[in-house]
């Protein structure tokens, strides 16, 4: 029990005094570059997969 509340004693030390935390302003941009991020990766994966059923449902018709 003695181990456990040393790493907690521990943990909170570090993150109190070596952690150093981003200001708001910096993490205002972080949140919008990871926006931007997600919504071009989302618009790629839309792109691929609108591509892939188009290609799909052309081999169906083919088949048939």
């Amino acid at each position: 029990m003695n181990k456990i509340k040393l790493y907690i004693e521990d943990a909170y030390q570090e993150l109190v005094h070596k952690v150093t935390w981003p200001t708001w302003s910096e993490a205002q941009n972080s949140a919008v570059i990871v926006m931007i991020a997600s919504l071009i990766i989302a618009l790629i994966v839309l792109g691929m997969d609108s591509g892939f059923r188009f290609i799909m449902e052309n081999l169906y018709k083919l088949a048939n």
